[in-house]
């Protein structure tokens, strides 16, 4: 962008935008049944029972792996994966594991069945913004983990004793593990550039750099030159560190590949996207996507670790190879070292800032380690800026600049919150730590720079030249402050009798997006039973958050119907319609509104029936209590009536059915603040966290107990980042963390009590007025714990995890 000639103030910094403020107009074009009075509301808004919460709880529910007893010939298979960090795999001798009693196929890299073609795990919109960067059995590996080799056999410990059976022989290479290290020129090269499709800006494989960007809201510079001219702008630095994070999904990545009646391929497996698979693997195999089928049956959680193609390709290549069905589920050894993960990440903070707390400029900069391979590497770092910086757009110079480089360890991936928790933990330390050197309470500071209602968010286009702004129509960060500060007790905190004890509350300010704007699509098809029931169809993806029930419950609302009369069916890409899958926070916004779209024309189709047997205007009647009732005779008559007439009456017949397309490029976020209440030891730097609040603006909830599972859950999962160990390393890079017991994961016993706060806005370009929740509470534990602590006894924690040993060595230096 061009720069002006010194530092701007707000009214440049607003005239610069006046193309976009021209392109993203305040007043939005709303459909006049998608705001609703909390007394018009009959199916949203409801505390609805999830839709399978009892088949779960009774075992009743079907995952991936249930569906194998419908295969009396298949087969089970395992992965052969590098025990070296890095090097060429120079020979493979599977003639023993052939020879095995029990064994169907061993396939390598030189199997006629496994594709040589490049491809990206990442699903994502298509072309895939992510490397082509992986094959599907690996000559060269690049951590340990890669897959080599695989068995199908009668049973698991059939596949894995032919798995010992294979004798490897390596030409190990050196391994770089640091992506600092690995930016150096001696360090040793990952990949050839010559072997790697790559369209993200600034790769450098020589350099280990996958990805490299930066971008430039007014002029940086300028405003540090000035600072250091006068008294009363204030410059504060600060560096914050992350490290890696795990899924821990419940269920491992699992897979059934079988050939069909008509010889197609057909895949059951425990994916958030099923229409992007089955895009992957027709490239790979060459083969017409029609000849492709992918069931999703109930998924033991995602998160974003199913966002991925992991298992996929291997498992159809067992399949061709053995010629009968084959099963593969990973190992939670596995899960633990060779799937995706939350990349570490080193961001690097500076800001100017005046006496009175107006913030003049932030410069952010991010190093992330996408580890082996380059899935989500560009989006998830420049999320680290994106997704946090709006907070403070009215910040008239802001620069953010990123790399995402490759190291010889586990590769990241979309993990939920996609890279904004490493950038709130950043940027709300630091303005933390600004509020400090000023004096301020740090609610003020906060106030006095934030985002508000009506305002033009440019922050979020730091990096794309402006690109992808957006105007906030709906904005309670206000709100969700007050009822969280009341919530912790912000303004009465007890101190404990005993001396040593300090205690004190910490905040910090999260926002998100829903959805990716201008890069989503969702579609949905409904129709109605002959007695008034309905049959809805999407190709979304319920992760297990209740996206099924929440799709049901804004079929109804717009249907005049209770809920449970609305089925909602398991994302099939033979059945389904099309969606780009769950991920992005963006099912209940874009899949939610095409749905109401599809209820809206069913519903119309709906009323014209009516309208025939009422012998009334379509204009005077409204669906409403399982009925459709004239407002000018009160007449009514039931759905079910209408169903049984649409379908077998004396005049017209014709089903009811409804369906719709829906994509924007808006992308609202959801706003969120997170308080901790916190008692620390300064002897000992052990720390007792009294209670967690989050209070959040996701709109209208469509079902308060399914956001207020979200927030919580989300919660623990930041109360996970920000106190658990992640994962560790040998020096040459054997993973250390293998299973729950080494990660170290919270249990409920170590939970501390959460509290959910709903803040209700409406924004115009949703569903019924709601936006996203499902990311948006997974952001802020970690800033609001180290700045708890940071106020109880002084010392700021900005690499971590943070532990007691770390606040006790802190004290001991300060």
């Amino acid at each position: 962008m061009s720069k002006p000639n010194g530092p701007q103030d707000d009214d440049s910094h607003q005239r610069l935008s006046s193309s976009a403020e021209a392109e993203h107009p305040l007043e939005w074009d709303e459909s006049p049944n998608n705001r609703k009075s909390k007394s018009e509301r009959q199916a949203i808004s409801r505390r609805e029972e999830k839709t399978d919460a009892r088949k779960i709880v009774t075992g009743e529910s079907k995952y991936t792996a249930d569906y194998a007893l419908h295969f009396p010939d298949l087969a089970e298979a395992s992965i052969l994966r590098s025990d070296i960090a890095h090097g060429y795999v120079t020979e493979i001798d599977t003639s023993d594991a052939d020879a095995m009693d029990g064994v169907y196929a061993v396939i390598t890299p030189d199997s006629d069945e496994v594709p040589d073609a490049m491809y990206t795990s990442a699903g994502q919109s298509y072309p895939e913004p992510s490397p082509w960067d992986l094959n599907v059995l690996r000559r060269k590996v690049r951590y340990v983990g890669d897959p080599i080799a695989a068995v199908a056999a009668t049973d698991t410990q059939t596949a894995n004793k032919a798995l010992r059976a294979i004798d490897v022989t390596y030409e190990e290479l050196d391994a770089v593990l640091d992506p600092e290290e690995a930016m150096e020129p001696d360090a040793p090269q990952i990949h050839d550039p010559d072997q790697v499709e790559n369209i993200q800006p600034g790769a450098d494989y020589e350099r280990n750099i996958e990805a490299h960007t930066e971008g430039e809201i007014g002029d940086v510079d300028t405003a540090f030159e000035e600072a250091a001219t006068r008294d009363d702008w204030f410059v504060t630095e600060t560096e914050w560190k992350t490290p890696y994070q795990s899924h821990c999904v419940p269920e491992p990545h699992t897979t059934i590949a079988h050939r069909d009646e008509d010889n197609r391929f057909h895949l059951i497996t425990s994916t958030q996207v099923p229409y992007h698979t089955r895009r992957q693997l027709a490239h790979l195999f060459d083969v017409p996507i029609r000849d492709i089928r992918v069931t999703k049956p109930r998924i033991g959680a995602g998160f974003g670790a199913k966002q991925s193609m992991l298992i996929e390709p291997i498992t159809v290549a067992l399949m061709l190879a053995a010629d009968r069905p084959v099963k593969l589920e990973t190992t939670r050894r596995e899960q633990f070292y060779a799937m995706r993960f939350r990349r570490s990440a080193r961001v690097q903070m500076r800001s100017v800032v005046t006496q009175d707390g107006a913030i003049k400029a932030f410069d952010m900069s991010a190093v992330t380690n996408a580890g082996a391979y380059g899935p989500h590497g560009l989006t998830v770092t420049s999320s680290i800026a994106t997704k946090p910086l709006p907070l403070y757009t009215h910040t008239p110079n802001i620069r953010f600049e990123m790399k995402a480089v490759h190291t010889n360890l586990p590769i990241g991936g979309a993990i939920r919150g996609y890279g904004a928790p490493q950038g709130h933990f950043a940027l709300e330390g630091h303005m933390d730590e600004v509020a400090n050197k000023l004096g301020l309470d740090p609610i003020v500071l906060r106030s006095r720079n934030l985002i508000g209602n009506g305002d033009l968010d440019t922050a979020s286009g730091v990096t794309t030249d402006g690109e992808h702004v957006r105007r906030i129509r709906s904005c309670g960060i206000n709100d969700c402050i007050e009822r969280g500060k009341a919530a912790i007790g912000w303004e009465d905190v007890k101190q404990p009798e005993e001396d040593h004890l300090h205690r004190a509350c910490g905040v910090a300010l999260t926002a998100q997006k829903s959805g990716v704007a201008g890069d989503e699509l969702g579609a949905a098809h409904i129709r109605m039973n002959e007695d008034g029931s309905f049959i809805l169809q999407t190709g979304a993806v319920d992760i297990g958050p209740g996206a099924d029930t929440a799709m049901a419950q804004i079929a109804a609302e717009v249907l005049g119907v209770p809920p449970e009369d609305v089925l909602v069916q398991a994302s099939d890409t033979d059945i389904s319609p099309f969606d780009y899958g769950a991920y992005a926070s963006s099912t209940t916004y874009v899949t939610g509104s095409a749905v109401k779209k599809a209820a809206e024309d069913a519903r119309a189709q709906l009323l014209e029936f009516a309208s025939q047997m009422l012998d009334e205007p379509v204009e005077n009647l409204q669906a409403r209590d399982g009925a459709v009732r004239s407002t000018q005779t009160g007449d009514s008559v039931t759905i079910e009536d209408i169903g049984y007439e649409s379908i077998y009456g004396d005049n017209v017949r014709a089903q009811v059915m409804g369906q719709a397309s829906h994509c924007t490029d808006e992308s609202p976020p959801p706003f969120g603040a997170q308080f901790a209440d916190v008692t620390v030891n300064e002897h000992t730097g052990e720390f007792e966290i009294h209670q967690l609040v989050f209070a959040v603006d996701c709109g209208v909830a469509i079902n308060p107990d399914l956001v207020e599972g979200q927030v919580e859950g989300a919660m623990h999962m930041s109360y996970e980042f920000a106190v658990s160990a992640g994962l560790s390393f040998e020096n040459d890079g054997t993973p250390e963390t293998l299973g729950f017991r080494d990660y170290g994961m919270p249990t409920t016993a170590d939970q501390p009590p959460l509290e959910s706060i709903l803040v209700e806005t409406h924004e115009p370009t949703g569903p019924f007025g709601a936006k996203s929740v499902a990311e948006i509470p997974v952001n802020g534990v970690p800033p609001a714990l180290s700045n708890a602590i940071h106020s109880a006894v002084g010392v700021r924690i900005t690499d971590l995890p943070i532990t007691a040993e770390k606040i006790r060595a802190k004290l001991d230096t300060d």
